[in-house]
């Protein structure tokens, strides 16, 4: 009689007990949970694309460098966010800023927070010091349908994002037209363009394709690269071992994954820095179209 009785004691008692729990859960779990936060040090990393890259996501790319770190180093959390240009420069006006930048040519104002690196990269040097060192790249081509890059032909400058083609096709002594990405690749498939002078992006969209091309890489001239800058001395370690794994032989083999390539064994000549601001950008594309000497568009860019 007794176990019975218990047991209606239990049955009724049932939804009273079940409400406590979770009243408990709710009450308890989040100060356990930002406890164990609070424990932990918190790098905070922005992701900005300024320019077109391979395929998938490079910030996706950086979460997963961010975990193989989080188990090399005890009691660290990478925060890893995606910001567009206009996002991260309005933030930046509030006040806020992350612990360290990824980014390309174009965000300019970031210049006067990022610290030196023990690195060197000539477009990421600023009054002699390396303030951004790339942690993967691009790289300029012209594309034909045959092998023969000699014939005459339109050509399609795939133009997008903050980069400067009309630089790359300036060294290259190509003459073309100015076309948007997207359009540009279709358009030289579907045979209105012979040539199309592109990037890392047009290999993926072509591989993606199965469509076979020629390929003709574009060395005197290279913009495309994804920099990394350190912004505060706050978790200062724990960010130079982000930079160590970054730039180990592992995870820059793996950099195909996301259609870009290591910074080991570019072959680029010339480059622009990438704190140039846009009317500096804008009139380096400008003398690219001019008819002068080259050597007076070397002024305004880096030695590599």
């Amino acid at each position: 009689m007794k176990l019975r009785s218990f047991l209606k004691f239990f049955i009724a008692a049932l939804p009273f007990i079940t409400v406590f729990v979770i009243v408990a859960a709710v009450i308890f779990y989040p100060k356990e949970h930002e406890k164990e936060n609070a424990e932990k040090r918190i790098v905070r990393i922005w992701n900005v694309d300024t320019f077109e890259g391979g395929k998938g996501s490079r910030t996706a790319f950086l979460r997963n460098v961010a975990r193989r770190v989080e188990k090399e180093r005890e009691g660290v959390y990478f925060l890893i966010s995606s910001y567009t240009a206009e996002g991260a420069e309005a933030a930046f006006s509030k006040g806020e800023a992350p612990d360290m930048l990824s980014f390309g040519v174009g965000l300019s104002t970031f210049a006067e927070k990022s610290l030196p690196l023990p690195y060197s990269f000539a477009g990421g040097d600023l009054e002699g010091k390396t303030l951004a060192y790339p942690w993967c790249r691009g790289g300029y081509s012209l594309f034909s349908l045959d092998e023969r890059f000699d014939q005459e032909g339109r050509v399609a400058i795939s133009v997008g994002g903050s980069n400067l083609p009309e630089v790359a096709a300036r060294y290259a002594k190509i003459f073309g037209e100015e076309v948007e990405s997207t359009a540009a690749y279709v358009g030289f498939l579907s045979g209105k363009y012979r040539y199309l002078l592109g990037t890392q992006r047009d290999i993926c969209r072509f591989q993606t394709r199965g469509a076979s091309v020629y390929e003709k890489k574009l060395s005197a001239y290279n913009d495309l690269y994804q920099y990394l800058s350190l912004l505060s001395n706050e978790n200062r370690e724990d960010c130079l071992a982000f930079f160590e794994v970054l730039l180990s032989e592992k995870v820059q083999s793996s950099l195909f994954e996301i259609g870009m390539f290591p910074v080991e064994g570019d072959e680029s000549e010339r480059t622009v820095n990438v704190f140039s601001d846009k009317n500096a950008l804008e009139n380096i594309r400008i003398l690219a179209k001019q008819e002068v000497d080259e050597k007076n568009l070397d002024n305004f860019l880096k030695t590599i």
